[in-house]
């Protein structure tokens, strides 16, 4: 008996070594420790969590604490997260994105049940953003002036390419009508204050501006096109680099870096635009040296651009690297033509 368990162990432990089950399979967080053995896939505990609320579809163990069947671990042996997402992620569509551990629970709770309750992926089609080309329904969007959040109607519309959101329910002419094209939608519920919270940023007259919304029960679908690399507070410095350095809530969208007074303000004070190092833009540590401005923050960072530099301080060492390595990794790609278009508008426009 003890040496068919030992067996056993050893034959859970090799199907657990796998390169192919090095990540959760549903977030790509390192070092998996649970597994479904109904779906035979490896998870972290934080997805293992989110797979016991749909019992009927996956059940989960321990890998370290808990029994494992012979059966189970066959089943194993004959999944893994290679097989997993090559059924359950075998057709997702371009625009759909895919969280990472990184990401809210709300988020990665959608993409799990997508996957695994609703199948969305299993098929060219089968995963449909909004029917009938149409989504219609009620947001909680914040007041730009009052913060204050109130229920406002949104349609987003495939045929039309845009999003549109109504003050009143029997508006006939929306207050806003963006293209899709030009937004950009993040899950946000530390900022907005819900667990269901979104982020809507789009550009109006090439300026960034933005809406806080949230939905009553989460099911949000929302044509998610990327996570900000970066967000936090840094102080910052005027152009003649002697004015004191004021405290500032920065995003770094790809290649616009944004800074408001608030993390809720609908528009940015200012933006900067970050190229790439073949076109004489890099990112480096420290201040310049005998620098005059005031500031209360440390550790230093200086943005070089053709035109200027602008340079920015961090509350911790470990800020200052966050964001330097946010930085280059943006710096490090090459620029497309329309990023080239955008870079001239901001040469224009300082």
């Amino acid at each position: 008996m003890a040496g068919g368990e030992d067996r056993n162990v050893k034959a859970l432990k090799d199907v657990w070594k796998r390169p192919e089950n090095a990540l959760c399979a549903d977030c790509g967080k390192p070092d998996p420790d649970w597994a479904s053995y109904t779906l035979g896939v490896f998870i972290c505990l934080s997805c293992s969590g989110i797979h016991r609320n749909i019992p009927s579809i996956s059940k989960v163990k321990s890998l370290r604490m808990d029994h494992w069947e012979v059966a189970q671990v066959q089943f194993l042996a004959q999944h893994g997260n290679g097989l997993g997402k090559a059924t359950y992620e075998a057709h997702i569509p371009i625009y759909c994105y895919q969280p990472t551990y990184a990401d809210c629970q709300v988020l990665r709770e959608q993409w799990i049940r997508s996957k695994y309750e609703r199948k969305d992926f299993t098929e060219p089609g089968r995963y449909v953003l909004y029917s009938d080309g149409l989504k219609e329904g009620i947001l909680w969007k914040r007041g730009r002036d009052n913060g204050q959040f109130l229920p406002r109607k949104f349609i987003l519309s495939e045929k039309d390419g845009c999003l549109k959101y109504f003050i009143k329910q029997d508006a006939k002419e929306p207050k806003i009508n963006i293209k899709i094209d030009v937004i950009n939608a993040t899950f946000q519920p530390a900022k907005v204050g819900n667990p269901n919270g979104l982020q809507i940023t789009y550009l109006k007259d090439n300026k960034t501006r933005n809406i806080f919304v949230y939905h009553e029960n989460g099911k949000i679908k929302s044509r998610l096109t990327r996570n900000f690399l970066k967000e936090g507070y840094m102080e910052k410095t005027g152009p003649k680099q002697k004015e004191a350095f004021k405290k500032r809530w920065f995003t770094l969208d790809h290649r616009r870096l944004m800074y408001f007074k608030d993390p809720l303000d609908a528009f940015a004070k200012g933006e900067v635009f970050v190229g790439s190092g073949e076109n004489g833009y890099s990112v480096k540590p420290g201040l310049p040296a005998g620098m005059q401005g005031s500031f209360s923050w440390p550790h230093g960072l200086t943005i070089v651009t053709p035109d200027r530099d602008y340079l920015f301080t961090c509350e911790t060492e470990r800020e200052q690297q966050d964001w330097i390595a946010a930085f280059r990794r943006v710096i490090e790609l090459p620029m497309t033509p329309q990023e080239y278009a955008i870079e001239a508008y901001f040469k224009v426009r300082s």
